[in-house]
Order: structure tokens, then C-alpha cells, then sequence
């Protein structure tokens, strides 16, 4: 409850801040800007007078504890606040700002001499990043086709990277907070598959970036079929890669258009999910090309440094958060290559492959242009279950399909191992892979196997024993933790009173990792217990001592 009221305070503030410049003119209609510019600062002027909790949720910090990482820093730090006055004092309207990037996004019904900006004391330069008169190239850009059924199971995109063997060790994201980037999440509040994340209150909070509302279902179904292969839960039709984990839903993406300013509102999203405490940034977004050709990437720049989602993205990485971002769907076209902000070094870059493993034809090439291995992995995206409409779950593919894919079961190991950072998490899944040890520019490290991930990042956290297993703490307030010498394969666990009546009993046919939790005790009485543990090695009853 305390996590999700600092969510929503985070969120409250700002909406407000940006519900100040939301753009009324004196009439009270709603004004329509067709040009943004973005403005960089030299400094941030007055950082003092800020502590952690002013800045970031209870969440936020514990997660940069958990990593190691100071907070706050000195990019945890707002714009400064008289600069942004005294540029809409020059007639432009504020949408939103980046501590991370020390910027501000501005909007005008008009254009504006970009000199009467630059002369500023404080401005280092101003970039245009939207404006009119240019035909969109990109009308419906995150449409995407609905697909025959196909001969392969539903809950192939679970079996072919060993997922399921983690949600039937009770791995399903519980604990973890996602955040869900995205173009429009149009019916996710009414479609059957995500019944029970809705039903448990697992959406903590919303925003819209492009049009500065809370309201996100609307626009593009784009992300409602991310989210369901993320959540949903449909039996025998839809297996959610993380059906146990919470998520925020953030609008980002401006599906009528595609310019620049799209990577400011992105970032924005970004430092939300930082402030609210995430553990995962899931993107099936993506940028290289522009409705104004002027402002295109070019292929040299996929380095990680240079365009400024990617820094975005990386700078999010170095606050504990574990980015995932679709590689693209380009290569059958005049692109061929990973899409940014999948360039960053800190970025898990996911690839498509089909239902029989085979990298999909329009996925999207690497290496990024410094040679580094890009895509980092890959998992189905190919003809996969997803659902947008009450009237059923249909098939579709793309590399938007395959990240939730692998951003849900990092969710699944964050679990597993609390631990863990998302460093840790992105070289487990690189070492579990089945090309790690020759890695190309198609598969990236390759399909990962999930339960040699979880054991690779056992193996960094977890203390084996060279006897068990063993049960602490004893005595126990309530929960208590098993550590198993190797992974038991298959358990039986039984909790007895003094008595010997059976008050638990749980069977798991096949275990992944060496560790479980149990927390049946929590509501028992105080007094001795008895627990027998079985797996293939042998039982062994063990004494628990309930305060």
C-alpha cells in the first residue's frame, strides 16, 4: 500500500506540473502546436535543498540501494525552474522536461526565431523536432496484422526459452513493477485475458506523454496486445510472460506522426517509471526515420552515445532499471538495422524468431555500428497469441512481440533472485542462450534457456550449501527459505503441527533454481512445526520454531 500511494503521489505531481502548461488559450479552446522544440541547458542552476525521497518514491531508492547506486544524483535533479519561465516567457508553451537530459520540450502554434532562444545565458542549444506541412510517412505506424491460427501451441513462446518451468516454481513477476512504453492501450480495460490484473488493482498508475492526461486507453491497440503477451492469462489460448507482475502503462508514442520530439516523450516516460520505483522498462517502440527527412538518423549513429532516446534509455539503465527494447522489424526493408534506443550498451535488445526457432526475415540486423553484439537475444515473435478485443485471442508477429516476451521473464528471475541487478539479469539471459559462445549479428547470444539463467544468477547470490537442505531463518516469524546444494528438480513439501496434523502441502513436478519460498506459516501459531522436504535425492524432516 505504502509503494503504491508514492507512485501515485509521484504521478500526481506531475500531472499537475504539466496540467500548468497544458496549453488553453485565453478562449478556452484547446490550442493545436505543430512545432516542438527541444532546448538544452548548461546547467541546472540550484540543486540544493533536494533529498531522495523529494525526488524519487520509497521504491525508487531501494532498488538503487539494492544496485549500489547513490541517489540522488546530480541527473535526479529537476530543470531549473526560473529558465523554463523565462523561455515561455518568450511566447512557447512547456509540454515536458528531462532531468535526465537537462532539457525542455517546448510547443508553439507558430515558428520562432530560434536566435531569440540561443541568446539565452543559459541555453546551449535548441533542436527543432516537429513541424507541419509534412505528409506523415508513418499514418498507423504501429498498426500491426492479425494472423491465421497457427499448428503451434499457445504457450510456445513459454517452452521454447524454458518459461514455464519458472511459473510452475511459482516465478510468475510477482513483486515487480513494469513499465509498459507504448503507443495506446485501447480495450486492456475490458479484455478477458487481463481480467486478473485488473481485478487485483495490478495497473498502479497511467500517463499519457503526448497529449498530458492520465487517460491511456485510447489511440492504438498496439499496447494492449504488448501487455497481454506481458499479463494475459486466458487458459489454453494465452500464457502472460509475467501474469504476476504490476505494471504501469505509459503512453509515449504520438501514432499519427512520426518526429523527434517522440524521443522526449519517451524519455519522459522513462524518468516516471525511474521515479516511481520500476524494475523494468519494456519498449516496443522504436526510431531511425523521421516525416521530415531532415531529421533522420543514420546508420553511423547506432554507436550507443549518439541519438538521445538511446542516452535516455542507458541513463535509465545506470538508475537500476533493466530497459528491454524491441530490435526492430527492418531488415526486409531500406534500414535492415536494429532500431534505436536498442543501440545502448545498457539495453537488452530482443530479435524475433519463429515458432521452430528460426530468426524471423524482418528482424532487424546488427551489429550496432561500434561492433558490438546487437541484438542481445531473441525469442518467438512469430505468429504469437496476443489479444485486442473482447472478441477473442488471434495471432500476430514482429519483434514488439518477442520483447514482452523476455522483458516478462527477467521480471520472473527478479523474483526468483531479489537480489539481483539488472546487470545481472542481462548476462544470465546472454550466458543461457543457445549461441553465447558464437554470437551473430541475427541471433544476438541467441534463444535463452530461462532456468539456466536463474541458475547463473544463483549462482552470483546464492550461498550453497554443502549439506541440505537448508531451512532459515529458525525460529521464523513466518517465512522461510530453502536453499537446495543443486536444483532438487522436483519437490514435495509438507508442513506439520507438534502433532503431526498436516497443515500444508504443496508438489512441484519440476523446480527451477535452488531456492524456494514458503510462507504458510505467516498465519499459524506460535509454537513447533514440523517440515519434510522430498525430492529425488531423498526426505528429510526438519523442526521450525514459530514466534
Amino acid at each position: 500500500m505504502t509503494e503504491h500511494r508514492s507512485i501515485i503521489n509521484i504521478k500526481t505531481l506531475i500531472s499537475v506540473i504539466l496540467i500548468l502548461f497544458a496549453g488553453i488559450d485565453l478562449s478556452g479552446q484547446a490550442a493545436v502546436y505543430t512545432y516542438f522544440y527541444r532546448v538544452y541547458f548548461r546547467d541546472k542552476g540550484n540543486t540544493s535543498g533536494y533529498s531522495a525521497s523529494d525526488l524519487l518514491s520509497s521504491r525508487a531508492i531501494n532498488r538503487r540501494l539494492n544496485a549500489g547506486i547513490s541517489a540522488p544524483d546530480y541527473k535526479d535533479f529537476p530543470v531549473e525552474n526560473s529558465y523554463i519561465t523565462k523561455i515561455s516567457l518568450k511566447g512557447l508553451t512547456l509540454h515536458s522536461t528531462s532531468k535526465w537530459m537537462n532539457t525542455a520540450l517546448y510547443k508553439s502554434q507558430s515558428p520562432i526565431d530560434l536566435n531569440t532562444i540561443l541568446i539565452l545565458p543559459f541555453v546551449s542549444d535548441v533542436k527543432i523536432v516537429k513541424n507541419p506541412g509534412k505528409k506523415s510517412l508513418h499514418l498507423n505506424k504501429l498498426d500491426f496484422e492479425i494472423e491465421q491460427s497457427d499448428p503451434l501451441a499457445f504457450d510456445r513462446p513459454m517452452t521454447m526459452i524454458n518459461g514455464k518451468a519458472l511459473h510452475n516454481s511459482g516465478f510468475d513477476g510477482t513483486g515487480r513493477l513494469i513499465a509498459v512504453l507504448d503507443g495506446g492501450f485501447s480495450e486492456t480495460d475490458k479484455i478477458s485475458s487481463l481480467n486478473g490484473l485488473r481485478s487485483r488493482k495490478g495497473i498502479k498508475a497511467t500517463y499519457d506523454f503526448v497529449n498530458n492526461n492520465q487517460f491511456v486507453y485510447n489511440s492504438s491497440n498496439h499496447g494492449t496486445a504488448v501487455l497481454s503477451v506481458l499479463a494475459g492469462n486466458l487458459a489454453g489460448f494465452l500464457e502472460g510472460s509475467a501474469p504476476g507482475a504490476d505494471y504501469i502503462l505509459l503512453k509515449t508514442e504520438d501514432v499519427g506522426s512520426e518526429f523527434p520530439c517522440e524521443e522526449d516523450f519517451w524519455a519522459a516516460g522513462a524518468e516516471y517509471a525511474d521515479s516511481a520505483g520500476a524494475d523494468i522498462i519494456t519498449s516496443s517502440l522504436g526510431y531511425f526515420t523521421f516525416d521530415d527527412s531532415s531529421m533522420n538518423y543514420k546508420v553511423s549513429e547506432l554507436d550507443g552515445n549518439t541519438a538521445f532516446v538511446t542516452r535516455a534509455a542507458d541513463i535509465a539503465a545506470s538508475k537500476g532499471i533493466l530497459v528491454v527494447n524491441s530490435a526492430g522489424n527492418e531488415r526486409n526493408d531500406s534500414w535492415k538495422y536494429i532500431i534505436f534506443p536498442s543501440d545502448g550498451d545498457s539495453v537488452l535488445a530482443v530479435g524475433a524468431v519463429t515458432g521452430t526457432n528460426l530468426i524471423a526475415d524482418f528482424s532487424s540486423a546488427g551489429p550496432s555500428y561500434d561492433k558490438r553484439i546487437k541484438p542481445d537475444n531473441a525469442a518467438m515473435g512469430v505468429s504469437i497469441p496476443v489479444q485486442i478485443s473482447q472478441n477473442g485471442v488471434n495471432r500476430s508477429s514482429g519483434t514488439s512481440f518477442s520483447c514482452p516476451v523476455l522483458s516478462g521473464m527477467a521480471a520472473c528471475l527478479m523474483q526468483a533472485v531479489p537480489r539481483a541487478r539488472n546487470i545481472d539479469i542481462i548476462n544470465a539471459i546472454h550466458l543461457s542462450a543457445d549461441r553465447h559462445n558464437k554470437p551473430d549479428s541475427l541471433y544476438g547470444y541467441g534463444i535463452p534457456d530461462m532456468v539456466q539463467a536463474l541458475n547463473h544468477t544463483q549462482d552470483i547470490y546464492v550461498k550453497v550449501p554443502d549439506i541440505g537442505p537448508v531451512i532459515s531463518p529458525n525460529p521464523t516469524t513466518g517465512s522461510l527459505e530453502i536453499v537446495f546444494p543443486s536444483p532438487p528438480q522436483n519437490i514435495k513439501i509438507e508442513i506439520f503441527s507438534a502433532l503431526g496434523k498436516i497443515i500444508y502441502q504443496k508438489d512441484y513436478a519440476v523446480y527451477a533454481g535452488r531456492t524456494i519460498l514458503v510462507t504458510e506459516l505467516k498465519q499459524a501459531e506460535q509454537g513447533i512445526y514440523l517440515i519434510r522436504i522430498t525430492t529425488p535425492f531423498g526426505s528429510r524432516v526438519s523442526k521450525v520454531i514459530k514466534l
